[in-house]
C-alpha cells in the first residue's frame, strides 16, 4: 500500500520538474478558472507530493493490525492534511513571485549622467573606452570627447551615442569642461 502512495508523491515531483523545465503544462479544461490559484501546476504537483509521500510516511506508523481499507483511509486523510498546507504554500509562493517587482530594464538613455574612469586613451578625433557604474555594475563602453582624455581620468557621460558607445567629459578638478547648455557637470 506504502509503494501507491510512493507512486502518488513521485508523480507529483515529476509534474513539479515537469512544469518548472518545460513551463505550464496547458489548461487543464477547466474554463476560465484562475491558473494562479488552486488548479495552478505548482498547486497540483504539491497536492498529489503531499498526499503521496505523506500518505506513505503514515502507512509506515500505523499498526499492521488495522484492516487494509482503514490503514488506507488513514493515510489518505494524513496525505491531505500533510497535502493542503504544501498547495496552499505552493500558490503563496507562485503568486509572490509572478507578482514581485523588478526593476526597468536599463536602456542606453540610463547612460547620461553615469559617472566612471577612461581605461583606454580617448582621442581628440577617435574613441577609447571608459568603465562606468551603471545600476550598480561595472561596465566598460567605447567612448569619445571633445578633448584627448588620458587613461585614468574620471568622466561623466553627456550624451549615449548607442547602446555601446558614449560621449564623455573629464570631471578632474583641473579640467572642468561646461555640458552641452552651458551646465557644469
Amino acid at each position: 500500500m506504502s509503494s501507491v502512495f510512493l507512486v502518488l508523491g513521485g508523480l507529483g515531483v515529476v509534474v513539479l520538474l515537469l512544469s518548472l523545465f518545460v513551463g505550464e503544462l496547458g489548461d487543464v479544461g477547466i474554463g476560465d478558472v484562475d491558473t494562479d490559484g488552486p488548479f495552478s501546476v505548482p498547486a497540483i504537483a504539491a497536492l498529489l507530493g503531499g498526499i503521496g509521500f505523506g500518505g506513505a510516511a503514515a502507512t509506515s506508523l500505523l499498526p499492521e493490525t488495522l484492516p487494509d481499507v482503514v490503514r488506507a483511509l488513514l493515510a489518505l486523510a494524513v496525505g491531505v492534511a500533510v497535502a493542503v498546507p504544501l498547495a496552499w504554500g505552493a500558490v503563496r509562493l507562485s503568486r509572490a513571485l509572478k507578482d514581485m517587482p523588478t526593476s526597468p530594464t536599463l536602456t542606453r538613455h540610463h547612460l547620461v549622467g553615469a559617472q566612471g574612469v577612461v581605461v583606454s586613451a580617448v582621442p581628440s578625433a577617435g574613441y577609447g573606452e571608459v568603465r562606468l557604474i551603471v545600476a550598480g555594475q561595472q561596465l566598460k563602453f567605447s567612448a569619445r570627447s571633445d578633448v584627448p582624455l588620458p587613461t585614468g581620468t574620471p568622466v561623466y557621460v553627456v550624451q549615449a551615442l548607442s547602446e555601446t558607445a558614449v560621449e564623455v567629459v573629464s570631471t578632474a578638478p583641473d579640467s572642468i569642461h561646461p555640458l552641452p547648455g552651458g551646465e557644469t557637470p
